[in-house]
């Protein structure tokens, strides 16, 4: 299905040059942008003559919001519909003074990870740039609005549905525009990219901003690695570490690999030795999320201690190592437990 072109999905150049073509000045860009994503109630505000120009040639609708989830940790979940009834669920996050939104970059996920719940929906369609960005537009104007909160601008992590480097076109369509100074002005650093170790993708990310990059690792073996997320019998390790070695990182930039510890699969002696032969030399840190159970998974969550008793194996051999705290997961929001 074509859906309508977006105002939300045009970076202002290319906003600048549609004005130009219509005999309008490029200047009232910067006017058009601030409304868009400032939200200022003391800007200036769009001309009658160029609203309607704009609302001639492009929808300027935002994503629906369907339902609302609350955790009392504060995790909050939406449903989100856009306009050919096709929805995703997207998460507001909280960190001390600041949330981050979990954005989906696909309805549905084509990677079939065994410890997803989204993976049991299969490949629907990708999301256009614009959606993206709207689900983020969206879950900010709520904690303004909803929940009262007049915060920093929410970070952003691409972890929700979806492998976003199967879709990288719209993702980094995404990313250009969330960076708009006159927008929403967000640094390369407030945003991390997730990948399953689509390797096509990340042999792509050199032509990225300087975003954070994170692996979902989850072990080092390839044959365990394999059960648990099946591309990997197509991009193997050693393919894929081989891309992430080539990628222009900045000085202080380092990988993230996500390491999803499930109870007496990934969590032994010899997964902390092995994972030390794969990242001692390389710059990284290790994420262990434990994992979170969703409906008909076979997989159990560790034991607080065994995740603590896994992240000492860790850390004794010097690998820089952190545990992810788990929020939403009463709700279904938690990693790998979306599913719209």
């Amino acid at each position: 299905m074509t859906l309508e072109k977006s105002i939300y999905e045009l970076t202002e150049e290319e906003l600048k040059s549609f004005l130009s073509a219509n005999d309008i000045s490029p200047d009232f860009s910067a006017t058009i942008f601030r409304n868009l994503y400032k939200k200022n109630k003391h800007e200036q505000p769009i001309s009658k003559k160029i609203m309607a120009l704009l609302s001639k040639n492009f929808t300027l609708d935002l994503p629906k919001i369907h339902t609302v989830s609350k955790s009392p940790d504060g995790t909050v979940k939406f449903l989100m519909e856009f306009s050919d009834g096709k929805s995703v669920e997207t998460v507001l996050i909280p960190f001390h003074k600041r949330f981050t939104v979990c954005l989906s970059s696909q309805v549905g996920c084509a990677m079939k990870c065994s410890f997803c719940y989204t993976g049991t929906m299969g490949l629907s369609r990708h999301l256009k740039s614009s959606e993206i960005i709207g689900q983020y537009i969206v879950a900010a104007n709520y904690l303004d609005t909803e929940l009262g909160l007049k915060t920093m601008s929410p970070n952003i992590v691409f972890m929700g549905q979806g492998e976003p480097l199967h879709n990288s076109t719209e993702v980094l369509k995404a990313i250009n525009v969330f960076m708009e100074p006159l927008g929403l002005g967000m640094g390369p650093r407030q945003m991390t990219l997730s990948t399953a170790g689509y390797l096509p993708g990340i042999k792509k990310l050199n032509d990225f901003p300087k975003i954070n990059i994170a692996l979902s690792l989850h072990s080092p073996f390839n044959d365990i690695r394999k059960e648990l997320i099946p591309i990997n019998q197509h991009f193997p390790l050693e393919d894929i570490f081989e891309a992430l070695d080539g990628l222009d990182l900045m000085k202080r930039q380092f990988i993230v690999y996500e390491y999803l510890l499930i109870d007496g699969l990934n969590d032994r002696v010899e997964d902390a030795d092995e994972l030390l032969k794969l990242l001692g030399e390389r710059k990284s840190a290790i994420n262990i999320i434990p994992f979170n159970p969703f409906p008909g998974s076979k997989y159990k969550r560790p034991s607080d201690a065994r995740v603590e008793e896994f992240k000492e194996m860790l850390v004794e051999r010097k690998l820089r190592t952190m545990i992810r705290t788990t929020k939403g997961s009463d709700i279904l929001a938690a990693c790998g437990q979306l599913k719209s």
